[in-house]
């Protein structure tokens, strides 16, 4: 029993260290490849070591996230819904709308969709930071570009 424990702490403790920062430039690409590579870079899918009950995926950093496209007329048609938990609480919005206030929130909300619903997408959504322009405050992590 005390040997796979102990093993399970060297192998956790390899995954913390062989952590990457990776940067996603989303400048004209379409929401859904952004989001889908995304949350696979987080999950860790790419690794070979890819467990899915584990977190052993890297950091990912999306700049330019007021820039990403949405295919064909998703602009002003798609519909955001949420609900106030109060009687005739529904609200919602179109991703014009989200892209105006909040750029980001486009992204993270793709992504956080794409994640499991569990403790283990939690954990994984706080690895992602999303900003608006092509400035992020991530340079002392040395982030490599993603290229796709």
């Amino acid at each position: 029993m005390k040997l796979t424990e102990q093993t399970k702490s060297v192998s956790r403790e390899s995954a913390l260290r062989d952590r990457r920062w990776l940067i996603i430039d989303a400048t004209d690409r379409v929401l859904g490849r952004v989001a889908s590579r995304a949350a696979s870079l987080l999950r860790g899918k790419h690794r070979p070591d890819f467990t899915p009950n584990e977190d052993a995926g890297d950091f990912v950093v999306i700049i330019n996230a007021a820039k990403v496209k949405l295919t064909g007329s998703k602009e002003t048609d798609k519909v955001y819904f949420r609900h106030t938990e109060w009687p005739g609480g529904i609200r919602s919005t179109t991703p014009g709308k989200v892209r105006q206030t909040r750029p980001e929130r486009l992204i993270e909300g793709a992504v956080r969709g794409m994640l499991p619903k569990n403790r283990l997408g939690r954990r994984l959504f706080t690895k992602l930071k999303v900003y608006s322009g092509a400035e992020h405050p991530h340079a002392a992590q040395k982030p490599q570009t993603v290229t796709d």
